[in-house]
C-alpha cells in the first residue's frame, strides 16, 4: 500500500516540499495554522516567487482542471493524524528576539500538536533547521504524547533548499541526509525517496546529532567561504588588488572552487544569518563555544560590508557627513536574485542606512517590491530600473538580477543626473559601463 505524506507548515520550505511529494507520486496532504494560506495554496497559488513552484502546486492540488489532485490542504489536525504515514515537518525556526539562539517554539508547538492525535503507526520526520540535540528531545516529547506510543518513531531530514532553485532541489537533490534510530524508519525514508536515490542521489544513513549538524554546517562552511572573499576584497583595497581576478585564480584550484567567491555586500536572507548564530549559542551551551568562534568573525565581516558599501556610496557623492540633498538609485531588494524574499536583505539594509543619513533613495526590484515596500514603507519606489536612475546622483548595484546585468548602460546614462555606479555585487561587466562614459566601482577592485 502506498505511503501517504503529510507537511506541517507550508511556508517556502513545507510548500515546496509537499508539491514534490505529489510531482513523485505520493498523496499529500498540507496543514498550516494560518487561514489565508490554506486558501491561497487550495486555489493553486503561492504566497511567495518561487521559479516553477505555482506550476508545480497547480499541476497536483485537488480540485484544478487538470490536476492529479494528490495534493490538498488543510488546518484539521486530527485529519492530518489520521491520514498520513509519513509527516514532514517544516516550520520556521527564526532567531530568538534579542538573541543569538533559535526560537523553537514552533517547532515544539507543531510536535505536541500532532503527536496527540497519532493513535496508528507512524514516522515523523523533521526537515526544519533546528540546535543539535533537539530531534533527542522531540522524539522523547512524542513518545510521552502519542496513543500509538512505540509504534510512532522520529527520523531527522534537513533540507538544503536554495531559494530560487528549491524545485529542482527537492526533485533531484544533490544529497539526502536522513538520522534515524531503526531500520523501519530508514526503510520509510528510502521508499520516500526512491525516485532521486533511483537517479543517483546520494543517500546518507547518520544518527539524529549528525543529520542535524549536517545543515548548520554547511551553511556555516558557505558563510565562511563569502566573508572569506569579502575579506580578501577589504585586504586589496589596501594593497590596490583585485578581488575578482584574485577570486578566478582561487577558483581554478579544485580544493577551493570558484562558487561563493563573488566578492560584494555580503550574505543575507532568512538562513544564513540566523543558522550560523543558533549554531554558535548551540555551541556554547555543549561547552564547545572555542569551536566556533571564527563564526563570530564570518558574521562580523558579512555586517561590515553592508556599511562599507554605505561608506563607498557617500565618498563617490561628495564625502559629506550625510547624504542631504543626494538622489540614489538602488537596483535590487531581495537578498539574491530569482526570489522574492527580502529578510534580512543587505540590499534593503544599505538603502535603508543612506535614507536615514537624508539620502532621496528609490529602489527597483523585479520581484521584491511589495515585499521591500512592507518592510521599509519610507523608501521611494520605481516601477522600472530606469525610473529608478532618473535623476539620479548614483546607481547602486546590490541584487545581481539578470535583469540587471542586461541593462544598457548608455541608455540608462541618458537619464541620470551622472554616470556614476557602484557594483556591489561585482555582477557587472566593468568594461561595458565605463565604454558607455560611466564610473564604475566595486569593493575590492581598482577605480579604473
Amino acid at each position: 500500500m502506498a505511503l501517504k505524506i503529510t507537511v506541517i507548515g507550508t511556508g517556502y520550505l513545507g510548500a515546496t516540499h509537499a508539491a514534490a511529494m505529489a510531482e513523485l507520486g505520493f498523496e499529500v496532504l498540507g496543514l498550516d495554522v494560518v487561514p489565508e494560506k490554506i486558501e491561497m495554496l487550495s486555489a493553486g497559488r503561492v504566497p511567495m516567487y518561487e521559479p516553477g513552484l505555482e506550476e508545480l502546486l497547480r499541476k497536483h492540488v485537488a480540485g484544478i482542471e487538470g490536476s492529479s489532485g494528490r495534493l490538498r490542504f488543510t488546518r484539521d489536525w486530527a485529519e492530518v493524524a489520521e491520514f498520513g504515514d509519513v509527516h514532514f515537518i517544516c516550520v520556521n525556526t527564526p532567531q530568538k528576539q534579542g538573541e543569538y539562539a533559535c526560537d523553537m517554539s514552533y517547532v515544539d508547538s507543531a510536535v505536541d500538536s500532532l503527536a496527540k492525535h497519532l493513535g496508528r503507526p507512524a514516522l515523523v520526520v523533521g526537515k526544519s533547521t533546528v540546535p543539535v540535540g533537539s530531534a533527542e528531545r522531540l522524539a522523547a516529547r512524542i513518545a510521552e504524547l502519542a496513543p500509538a506510543g512505540g509504534q510512532v518513531e522520529l527520523a531527522w531530514n534537513p533540507e538544503f533548499l536554495r531559494e530560487g532553485f528549491a524545485v529542482a532541489d527537492t526533485l533531484h537533490p544533490d544529497r539526502i541526509v536522513v538520522g534515524v534510530r531503526s531500520e523501519r524508519a530508514e526503510r520509510i525514508l528510502r521508499e520516500v525517496y526512491a525516485t532521486p536515490v533511483g537517479e543517483g542521489s546520494p543517500f546518507v544513513v547518520t544518527d539524529f546529532p549528525t543529520a542535524e549538524l549536517v545543515k548548520t554546517s554547511a551553511n556555516s562552511f558557505l558563510a565562511t567561504k563569502i566573508s572569506f572573499i569579502n575579506a580578501m576584497a577589504e585586504v586589496c583595497e589596501a594593497a590596490g588588488g583585485d578581488v575578482a581576478k584574485l577570486a578566478e585564480a582561487l577558483g581554478y584550484d579544485e580544493r577551493i572552487g570558484d562558487k561563493f567567491l563573488r566578492a560584494g555586500i555580503g550574505f543575507g536572507g532568512g538562513c544564513l544569518p540566523k543558522d550560523i548564530r543558533a549554531f554558535m549559542a548551540r555551541a556554547g551551551e555543549l561547552g564547545a563555544d572555542q569551536a566556533l568562534t571564527f563564526l563570530r568573525e564570518v558574521d562580523s565581516i558579512n555586517m561590515r560590508r553592508r556599511r562599507d558599501m554605505v561608506e563607498l556610496a557617500r565618498e563617490a557623492v561628495g564625502g559629506d557627513s550625510s547624504f542631504l540633498g543626494k538622489r540614489v538609485a538602488v537596483l535590487g531588494a531581495t537578498f539574491k536574485p530569482d526570489s522574492d524574499d527580502v529578510r534580512d536583505s543587505p540590499a534593503l539594509n544599505v538603502a535603508g542606512q543612506i535614507h536615514l543619513q537624508g539620502g532621496q533613495v528609490t529602489v527597483y526590484d523585479p520581484k521584491g517590491m511589495e515585499n521591500a515596500k512592507r518592510l521599509f514603507p519610507t523608501l521611494g519606489y520605481a516601477d522600472s530600473a530606469v525610473e529608478a536612475v532618473r535623476g539620479a546622483d548614483v546607481v547602486l548595484h546590490l541584487t545581481e538580477w539578470r535583469e540587471f546585468r542586461e541593462l544598457d548602460p548608455a541608455a540608462l546614462g541618458e537619464v541620470t543626473a551622472r554616470r556614476l555606479v557602484l557594483d556591489g555585487r561585482n555582477a557587472l561587466d566593468p568594461a561595458r559601463w565605463r565604454a558607455a562614459g560611466w564610473t564604475y566601482r566595486a569593493m575590492g577592485r581598482p577605480r579604473a
